[in-house]
């Protein structure tokens, strides 16, 4: 009997092939500062080790999965093959073997995971952890009320155990949500700028109860160590302190735009996989847009999108208040990459459940 095998599905699995040799000779490849995180996962000098907190609770999952005893080539053998299998689950859509724009964003996601995932990584457990809402979003036996509060309850808990700056994702997507009901010209811009213009209240509200603003007492301070080091060369830096409530608001909006729409990035052009970066984020960022104006224009066949995108411009808001340097912001996007992977490609998943 013989077996055909989907253009589509042929092209996932050289897809995950290639990337899985990526994945396993990354260790001999990449410069040290890769695995500074790493080397703090997997060694625990600090005793870092708990259940609060995502180094403490990251160290925790890789002593007792035993994951932080083998080489780091093995262990890339074994998770790249997870968060491939997770995309896999979720759907390959009819055309993934065609290219176009919206594909080659995927293949070259498939790439950042096995570069960021091929060690002991905290993304890892961000990547599985988001990808239960995806779930949650394509299971027909959950209602579409339910779903949407048990997407944002997992946000929370998140937040609280081990991202903190999760627990601004809800605030942000419900506002945005409402926002998103009143009737203004450019609905998906003034949307945005909700969404940006609720974090810089938090922020201040926050900098009055604690003495600093968010930016102030993450970015601002992770910075400061690393002035002058020659691995930091990506920093996010705002044009204005961030101690005033003036200073933070532009520190917000400067660190959004730089790590969503970062033109400003291009003055790295002697560091290729920065604009390497630059441009895919720009293409995504882009497209995700657009989607997103498609959603808010018929909310009743785009609803569940709608949410999963509501959360990933909460993510990328967030994101621009305490990304500490492009590289990182790299890294976290691909930490959600099952969330980007389900929104670019909603149009297949919504007509496969029809």
């Amino acid at each position: 009997m013989q077996i055909r095998i989907k253009k589509s599905t042929a092209a996932f699995m050289v897809l995950f092939i290639a990337n899985l040799f990526v994945a396993v000779t990354a260790f001999y490849i990449l410069p040290k500062r890769f695995f500074y995180d790493s080397a703090i996962i997997a060694l625990d000098k600090g005793k870092e080790i708990g259940f609060l907190g995502s180094y403490p609770l990251t160290i925790l999952f890789y002593k007792v999965t035993g994951l932080r005893y083998l080489p780091f080539p093995l262990i890339g053998l074994i998770q790249f093959p997870i968060l491939a299998y997770v995309l896999y689950k979720i759907g390959v859509p009819n055309n993934f073997h065609k290219l176009n724009v919206k594909n080659i964003l995927v293949y070259l996601g498939f790439f950042m995971m096995a570069i960021f995932m091929s060690m002991p990584s905290k993304e890892f457990i961000t990547y599985l952890y988001v990808a239960i809402i995806v779930f949650l979003y394509r299971n027909e036996r959950i209602s579409y009320g339910k779903s949407i509060a048990l997407s944002m309850f997992l946000l929370f808990l998140f937040g609280v155990f081990y991202r903190p700056y999760f627990l601004l994702m809800p605030i942000i997507a419900f506002v945005m949500f409402g926002i998103s009901f009143i009737n203004f010209k450019n609905k998906t811009i003034v949307t945005l700028f909700y969404g940006l213009l609720i974090v810089v209240f938090l922020s201040l509200g926050y900098g009055m109860l604690k003495g600093q603003y968010f930016s102030e007492s993450s970015r601002e301070i992770v910075n400061t160590t690393r002035i002058n080091i020659s691995d930091a060369n990506s920093m996010i830096v705002s044009p204005v302190k961030p101690d005033t409530w003036y200073g933070e608001t532009v520190a917000i909006v400067y660190g959004f735009f730089t790590v969503n729409v970062p033109l400003n990035g291009l003055k790295y052009i002697f560091s290729p996989q920065i604009i390497a970066f630059i441009i895919w984020q720009l293409f995504l960022f882009y497209i995700l847009l657009v989607r997103f104006s498609k959603c808010l224009k018929d909310r009743e066949k785009y609803k569940y999108e709608l949410w999963i995108l509501l959360i990933l411009f909460s993510y990328f808001i967030v994101q621009g208040v305490f990304e500490p340097d492009l590289g990182t912001a790299i890294r976290h996007k691909i930490g959600v990459f099952p969330l980007i992977y389900y929104a670019l490609y909603y149009e297949h998943f919504r007509k496969e459940l029809q």
